[in-house]
C-alpha cells in the first residue's frame, strides 16, 4: 500500500501571476533528486547552505539570485548519463550515483576498490562480474569523463532552455571541476572554476555527508578535502556559520519548501508567465525522457497525443492546456526507476513491478508541491489507472477519473504501444489502435479512443501522424501488461 503524505499548504496567494519561478523550480528539483539516488529535498537543502555560504562571503544580491537557481538546477543533467551509467557498472546506476557521493573516487585506494566491488556487476554472474570490473579498471578515468561530461552538458543547456543566465549554466557545467584540478570535464583549476560551481560541490557533500553521518562528520570531510576538492575559503566560511550554529539549521523542518522559496532575494524575483510554464514543463520533459533511449520523446508524445484527443473532444482551451502540461509532466515520477528495470529485454518480476508501480505516486509528489498545479498533479498521477480499478497507484475507478485523467491515460497507452520497446519492435498504427479498442470499456475510455483514432484519420496520414506524434518509448502500457 503507497503511503499517501498530507496536504501540501502554501503560504502565498496561488494565481499564476503571484507564483515565483523559484516556487516551480524548486518543487522541480525534488525529481532531480530522485534519479541522484537522493532524499526528497535534497536540491532543496543544498540549496539552503549555499545561500547561507554566499551571505557570510558577501556575495550581492544578483549573484545570490542566480547562486540561488544554479544550485537548485545543479542536477539537470543527471538523466541524460544514466543509460550510459548502467551499461558500464552492469547494475543499479541509481544506487551506483547514490554511493559515489560519499566516496572519495579520486584516489586509488581501498575506498574506491570498496566502491567498485560493491556495484560493478554486483548482480550479475561471476565471470561477467569480472569482465565488467575489469573493463571499469582499465577505462574508469575516461568513462567518468565522458560522464560528467554528458551530465554537465545537458545540465547547463536545460538551465539555458529555462531562460537563466549563461552564469548560472557554467555553475552547473562546473560541479565535478576540484579545486587541484582533478575533477571532470575540463580539469579546472582553483578560481578558473566558476564560484557556484565551488558552492555547490561544497554544499552538496556538506548536505550528503550531514544526512549520512552528521554534522560534525560532515564538517570533517570539507576540512579533509579543503585544497584538493573544495576551495579552501569557502570551507572556513562554512565553520565559521556552523560555529554560530546557523549552517545546519532548519534542515530537516517540515517547511522545507517554503523556507527555500523565501531564500530567494526579493529584489530579483522571477514570476511565472504562460510562456515561461510551458518552458519549463518541456525542459524537464527532456530531463524525464533522457533517462533511457527507450524513453526518448515519449513525454512529448504523450503531450501531444493529449492534446489533439482533447481539441477532437471539444475540451475548453485551458483544459487542453492542463493536457499537453500533465503530458509533459507525468513520468517525472519515473526518475526513481533504474535502467537495469527500464531497459530490461525481457518481463519484470514481482520486485520490479513494485518499484515501476510507485513511479505515478512520486509524480503525484512532486507536481503537487507547486501552486496551482494541484489538479494538475491529480491528473499526472492517474496515468495508470483504469476504469475497472485495476489500475495503479491509488487503484482508482470510473467514478474517480474525470475526463483529462481518461484522456491521459490513453494517450500514454498509445505511445506505449505505438514505439519501439526494448524486447520488440514498435506496433503498427492498425495494430496500436485494434488492441486499444480491445481495452475500451474496460480499462480505457471508449469515447477518448475513438476521439484519438478521429484525430489521426483527420490531420494526416497515418505515417505523417506516427512522425507527429514521436516515435517514442513509454515505460509502462496497462492496457497490453507491460511497464
Amino acid at each position: 500500500m503507497v503511503r499517501v503524505g498530507p496536504p501540501i499548504r502554501y503560504t502565498r496567494r496561488t494565481a499564476l501571476e503571484h507564483v515565483k519561478v523559484s516556487e516551480m523550480v524548486a518543487a522541480l528539483s525534488y525529481a532531480l533528486d530522485l534519479t541522484e539516488g537522493q532524499p526528497l529535498g535534497h536540491s532543496a537543502r543544498v540549496c539552503m547552505l549555499g545561500m547561507r555560504l554566499a551571505a557570510e562571503i558577501g556575495m550581492p544580491v544578483r549573484e545570490r539570485a542566480e547562486l540561488y537557481y544554479a544550485l537548485l538546477m545543479k542536477d539537470a543533467g543527471c538523466s541524460s548519463n544514466a543509460s550510459r551509467l548502467f551499461h558500464i557498472v552492469a547494475a543499479d546506476e541509481i544506487r551506483a550515483k547514490r554511493d559515489v557521493k560519499t566516496t572519495d573516487w579520486t584516489r586509488v585506494g581501498f575506498e574506491s576498490m570498496e566502491y567498485a566491488l560493491g556495484h560493478v556487476g554486483r548482480s550479475g554472474p561471476v565471470l561477467g562480474r569480472l569482465a565488467a570490473l575489469a573493463r571499469v579498471a582499465a577505462k574508469g578515468k575516461t568513462d567518468a569523463c565522458e560522464l560528467v561530461k554528458i551530465r554537465c552538458e545537458r545540465g547547463a543547456n536545460i538551465a539555458r532552455r529555462m531562460g537563466f543566465s549563461e552564469r548560472v549554466a557554467a555553475g552547473i557545467h562546473a560541479l565535478d571541476e576540484q579545486w587541484n584540478g582533478a575533477g571532470y570535464p575540463d580539469h579546472l583549476e582553483g578560481e578558473a572554476i566558476p564560484l557556484y560551481a565551488r558552492i555547490a560541490l561544497l554544499c552538496q557533500t556538506l548536505e550528503v555527508f550531514w544526512r549520512e553521518a552528521g554534522e560534525i562528520r560532515a564538517l570533517e570531510v570539507a576540512r579533509k578535502r579543503a585544497g584538493r576538492w573544495f576551495d579552501p575559503a569557502l570551507v572556513r566560511a562554512a565553520e565559521s556559520v556552523a560555529v554560530r550554529g546557523e549552517l545546519w539549521e532548519g534542515l530537516d523542518a517540515s517547511t522545507l519548501l517554503a523556507d527555500v522559496w523565501a531564500l530567494e532575494p526579493e529584489e530579483t524575483s522571477l514570476f511565472l508567465t504562460e510562456a515561461r510554464v510551458d518552458e519549463i514543463c518541456g525542459a524537464f520533459a527532456d530531463v524525464v525522457d533522457a533517462k533511457s533511449p527507450f524513453t526518448y520523446r515519449h513525454s512529448t508524445g504523450v503531450a501531444e497525443a493529449a492534446v489533439r484527443i482533447g481539441e477532437t473532444l471539444g475540451m475548453t482551451p485551458a483544459e487542453v492546456t492542463l493536457l499537453r502540461r500533465a503530458g509533459l509532466l507525468h513520468d517525472i515520477g519515473k526518475l526513481h526507476v533504474p535502467n537495469t528495470i527500464l531497459e530490461k529485454p525481457g518481463k519484470l518480476d514481482a520486485a520490479e513491478w513494485t518499484v515501476v508501480k510507485r513511479h505515478p505516486y512520486y509524480s503525484w509528489q512532486i507536481l503537487r508541491r507547486i501552486p496551482k498545479f494541484q489538479r494538475l498533479s491529480e491528473v499526472a498521477a492517474c496515468h495508470h489507472e483504469r476504469l475497472d480499478g485495476r489500475g495503479y497507484f491509488r487503484s482508482y475507478d470510473e467514478t474517480r477519473l474525470d475526463l483529462p485523467s481518461r484522456v491521459l491515460a490513453v494517450a500514454d497507452v498509445y505511445d506505449a504501444l505505438a514505439a519501439k520497446r526494448p524486447y520488440r519492435e514498435a506496433l503498427p498504427l492498425e495494430t496500436v489502435l485494434g488492441m486499444m479498442r480491445k481495452d475500451a470499456g474496460q480499462a480505457l475510455d471508449g469515447e477518448c479512443v475513438e476521439a484519438l483514432a478521429s484525430a489521426m484519420s483527420t490531420t494526416a496520414s497515418l505515417g505523417n501522424l506516427a512522425m507527429a506524434l514521436g516515435q517514442s518509448v513509454a515505460v509502462e502500457c496497462a492496457a497490453a501488461m507491460v511497464y
